[in-house]
């Protein structure tokens, strides 16, 4: 079935003790990290054992895509959840009464339903699966209090069929909090590990200034790459997609203070890759199945590690190399203090003493949170040690493990700082001792006559930033300690004597002389022909766009790239590619083959190394006028595929601008950049688009003219390399 169904000749860690032991009829629970499978651990069993399998998914669009997904593959599914009328949700309980399906999607609010339950009491029930089980405990970053109706609900079932809890991220109390509530039974407990190797995590000191130009930047480094920037509030989404946008880049936006239809409409143009950015607040990407997302970047910090690798862990889920930045700054820590003091999402069920237990625990990961953004040390060491794995001191593919670190000895400014913080006796939080070490004419500081103290000045000249990094490094080290609460104070750790008096060294690692870049390619495939490649994608774009799903249904990226090595002529070699079972291949095998048995003909298929380095940006020109972006979408998966570097909507952009195609104009109290009469006579057009807040925005499209010149540019760019 794995083969047949699913198309994979093997299971990955731990898929097979876990299908093995539902078919049995035992409880699971099982932490698995995002990419790792987990659909897979309740399908086969769903599919194996008699009557109907429940999945029980906390969002919409994951029901949806799955459902999507097991229908390709020739699996009888269906979901029931808000977006069904009744008369739809009664006709899929009644054919899932029948026997019609094998598998059910189910949001936890349609369990206690009148209809939902008398479908339960009357159907042959083989499973339930709990995905994202975290969001049952009140000490998970995600409670929800819907998913405490799953007890009641299987405990009125007639006959208790085998439970599954699976997760991505659980710390060791989390597990026990599903356990107990879902009153799981002796079950099967599997954790696979948190790694994932092929992600790189990144951490950036940024001010809130600067952050814009970071995210530019690697956008530019990383044209076409699909990704997602999450924000800490509604407002930087909207501020960061707008300025997105007038950047060029496609980019949407997604948090909860838009309108449903418009959230709905942006998640698909994400989905469906019509944009490549999605600016959201968390409120974005639990249950998102988009296989080919290139990079994470944090705009903000999350309030802890749990909600951080969760998101982050979006990226390459296909298992290609992916990026995970986050740009930290000061400022972050403040308003996740904020957010959680003054958040407003209590959970009612808990009493206040439980409350504010609950705040306690949060305010001690967001300041695990924080250390790991000051770290020195291993990034994927923090995550895997904070999530209890044992892990090396150096992993060799994060930012703090690449570039050329210099360990600097810090001892005379840690010795200054904590001098300074024994004669403040303890009093302050880390920005006072900071302006009063550099020497701050401040109101606070002369209150407490602070500019008395002997210490005061004493890192006169030393930037902010130096002495919070500082500061945060002596915390870690255990010479400062740093209480909970909404505004911390610092004081004087057990190791501070030694550093003081008993000639103990301080070292520091400090920012490298070069920093490793983030962007990375991976090593190109000889055997892969990027002409070939491109035109699978295009056939697979087609083949989606007539069956209203996004592409990575149909096949994911490397399900073609194995095409492309491969090179099947036959259904039965055609079924060896990864992701290609018996129905996929019934479906679209003869349309596939076509296209690659046709490139064998023309003798394209593989070329010498040398044709393989040609490059035509003519060959991408078509008659649709588009965006920048989009027309550089295939420009640059054929540049990557051949090892070079790809280019940035902004920089032919400036270059159109520079030489008068463009001109600035205003737009709604704003400078924009549109056409002007030189460039409307080449084809460029400007189009008005509004948002459903009444929010809008030039965008410019570039007809087949327009697109001449623009490959005439890059082949000059390509000459020049």
């Amino acid at each position: 079935m794995l083969k047949d169904t699913f198309g994979y000749d093997s299971f990955r860690p731990g898929q097979e003790e876990i299908v093995a032991a539902l078919c049995a009829g035992r409880d699971v629970l099982a932490v698995m990290p995002t990419g790792a499978g987990k659909s897979l651990c309740y399908q086969i069993p769903g599919l194996l054992l008699p009557g109907v399998a429940l999945v029980v998914s906390p969002l919409i669009s994951l029901m949806k895509d799955q459902v999507a997904a097991l229908r390709e593959n020739g699996v009888p599914a269906a979901y029931i959840n808000s977006t069904l009328s009744e008369q739809q949700q009664n006709t899929a309980l009644l054919r899932a009464r029948q026997g019609q399906y094998k598998i059910m999607y189910v949001a936890p609010e349609r369990l206690d339903t009148p209809c939902f339950s008398r479908f339960a009491s009357e159907a042959e029930i083989s499973l339930v699966a709990v995905d994202e089980a975290h969001c049952i405990s009140h000490w998970g970053q995600d409670f929800r209090s819907a998913y405490l109706n799953i007890c009641d609900f299987i405990a009125c079932l007639p006959r208790r069929p085998a439970i599954a809890a699976f997760t991505a991220t659980a710390t060791g109390e989390v597990k026990e909090d599903i356990s107990r509530i879902l009153r799981l039974r002796e079950p099967f407990a599997l954790t696979t590990g948190f790694d994932r190797p092929n992600l790189r995590f990144e951490v950036r000191s940024a001010g809130p200034k600067s952050k814009f130009g970071e995210l530019l930047g690697y956008i530019e480094k990383n044209p076409g790459k699909s990704g997602i920037v999450y924000c800490g509030t509604r407002k930087t989404v909207e501020e960061v997609c707008e300025r997105l946008l007038e950047a060029g880049v496609a980019a949407t936006r997604y948090h909860a203070g838009l309108d449903p239809l418009e959230r709905s409409g942006n998640q698909d143009d994400f989905l469906y890759d019509r944009k490549i950015v999605m600016a959201a607040t968390n409120a974005f990407g639990m249950g998102i199945d988009k296989s080919n997302v290139g990079f994470v970047l944090h705009y903000n910090m999350p309030k802890n590690i749990e909600s951080y690798y969760q998101e982050a862990g979006r990226a390459g889920r296909d298992g290609s190399m992916a990026d995970c930045l986050l740009l930290f700054s000061g400022s972050d820590v403040q308003l996740c203090r904020y957010l959680i003091d003054h958040g407003g999402d209590e959970n009612t069920s808990l009493t206040f003493e439980e409350q504010e237990e609950v705040k306690r625990r949060d305010r001690r990961r967001l300041r695990e949170m924080e250390q790991y953004c000051k770290s020195g040390a291993c990034l994927r060491g923090q995550i895997l040690r904070y999530f209890g794995e044992s892990a090396g001191d150096a992993c060799g593919n994060c930012g703090n493990c690449g570039g050329d670190w210099d360990e600097a000895d810090v001892t005379t400014q840690a010795q200054k700082i904590l001098s300074c913080m024994a004669r403040m006796k303890g009093r302050c939080g880390v920005s006072l001792l900071t302006h009063t070490l550099r020497g701050a004419d401040s109101r606070r500081v002369r209150e407490l006559r602070l500019h008395e103290l002997p210490t005061f000045g004493a890192m006169k000249g030393t930037r902010q930033q130096e002495i919070f990094d500082l500061t945060a490094h002596l915390i870690r080290l255990g010479c400062l300690t740093q209480s909970d609460g909404q505004f911390p104070t610092i004081g004087l750790g057990p190791r501070a004597r030694a550093v003081l008096f008993e000639g103990e060294r301080v070292t520091m690692r400090t920012a490298p002389h070069t920093q490793a870049a983030v962007s990375r390619t991976e090593a190109p495939r000889a055997a892969v022909n990027p002409a070939l490649l491109a035109r699978l994608k295009a056939l697979r774009t087609r083949l989606a766009n007539r069956q209203s799903v996004p592409a990575f249904v149909i096949f994911s990226d490397a399900a073609l790239i194995d095409m492309c090595v491969r090179l099947p002529k036959t259904p039965e070699e055609f079924l060896q590619v990864s992701g290609v079972g018996s129905k996929k291949l019934e479906q679209y095998g003869a349309a596939f083959l076509e296209v690659i048995n046709g490139f064998k003909t023309e003798g394209l298929a593989a070329p010498p190394a040398e044709a393989r380095c040609e490059f035509r940006a003519e060959a991408f020109i078509g008659q649709e006028a588009v965006t920048i972006s989009r027309f550089l979408d295939p420009v640059n998966a054929a540049l990557l595929e051949r090892g070079r570097a790809p280019l940035g909507a902004v920089k032919l952009t400036n270059r159109l601008l520079q030489e008068g195609w463009l001109e600035l104009r205003p737009f709604e109290g704003n400078a924009t950049r549109a056409p002007s009469d030189k460039g409307r006579s080449l084809g460029i057009e400007s189009v008005r688009v509004e948002r459903a807040d009444g929010d809008a925005y030039l965008q410019n499209l570039y007809g087949p003219q327009a697109q001449r010149l623009l490959a005439q540019w890059i082949m000059e760019i390509e000459e020049n390399q």
